[in-house]
This record gives C-alpha cells, structure tokens and sequence, in this order.
C-alpha cells in the first residue's frame, strides 16, 4: 500500500507514497519509533539526532530517527522549506488510544490518490526549533538558484 522514492519536494530526501487511493478519514500507517520520554528527545537533538520525535506526554513520545524502517517517518510537510506551487498537506497527525497505549497515526485529511505523495503538516514550531532547518534551507535555496541558472543558459 505504500512505497517510497525521492519526494517531490526539493531537498526532503524520500518521501512516502500510496499505491492505491487513500479516502478521507482513513488511516495511512502509523507513526513508529522508539517510545521514550521526551528528555531523551531532547538530549537527543542536542547531540544533532533530531527530526523525528512526536510528542504525546512528557513521558511517552515517539522517536523514530534510529528506526529507518518506520515508513510514516518519510511523510513530508508541503509546508517546510523547499515549498512546491500547487503541493499541499493531504494527512496530519492522530493521536489514538490503541491496546490501552497512546500511539500516532498518520490520517488522511483529503483522498490520496494512487502514486502520490502523502504530505503532513509538521507544525510551526518544528521548523522554528529545528536546527537542521537553516542548513536545509541554505541548501534548497542554492539548489533553485542553479536550476535558474541552468535554464537561462538554455534559453
């Protein structure tokens, strides 16, 4: 049901997509990871390992930066740095209680069609506290002013 290859958003790496057509409403994976509390997310981004940490409570959050196998850590957010005309976020996260435990899910907010790529809003203060975030943008930044370069010489 979900695969992925390089996103359509520039700079982002992978990114997730669906194989067939997600309807509104409907689950497209959870969000897996270590569960750890959130002074280990912490310590962890100090130490430069950050990006992946979703918070549920002090105590339980979802850390999926060592678990590259968790899919849902490839959905990016239409949103963030390297914005594309006409991409928009098309899920966003949940937070339900399942076998007695507070897990996330990635929903989509609108259908999904086969193919694309499945884009959530990762929220304001992500990409205000990301330290990465200056670095990716001085990237993408550079990387759009080569590709206008380029297609002016072709011209």
């Amino acid at each position: 049901m979900l695969y992925l290859k390089k996103s359509l958003i520039p700079g982002a790496g992978k990114g997730l997509f669906v194989k067939s057509e997600v309807k509104r409403g409907e689950i497209v994976c959870e969000y897996e990871g270590e569960i750890v509390p959130w002074s280990i997310c912490e310590k962890r981004a100090e130490e430069g390992h950050e990006g992946y940490a979703f918070f549920i409570t002090k105590n339980r959050c979802v850390d999926a930066y060592f678990t590259k196998e968790a899919i849902g850590r490839y959905a990016n957010d239409a949103k963030g740095i390297g914005r594309v005309e006409g991409l928009k976020n098309n899920a966003q996260y949940e937070i339900k209680t399942r076998q007695g435990e507070k897990r996330v899910f990635i929903v989509a907010t609108r259908t999904i069609k086969a193919n694309d790529e499945v884009l959530v809003d990762y929220g304001k203060d992500y990409w205000k506290n990301l330290s990465k975030a200056k670095d990716l943008e001085k990237k993408v930044n550079a990387e759009q002013i080569k590709s206008k370069k380029k297609s002016v010489t072709k011209k």
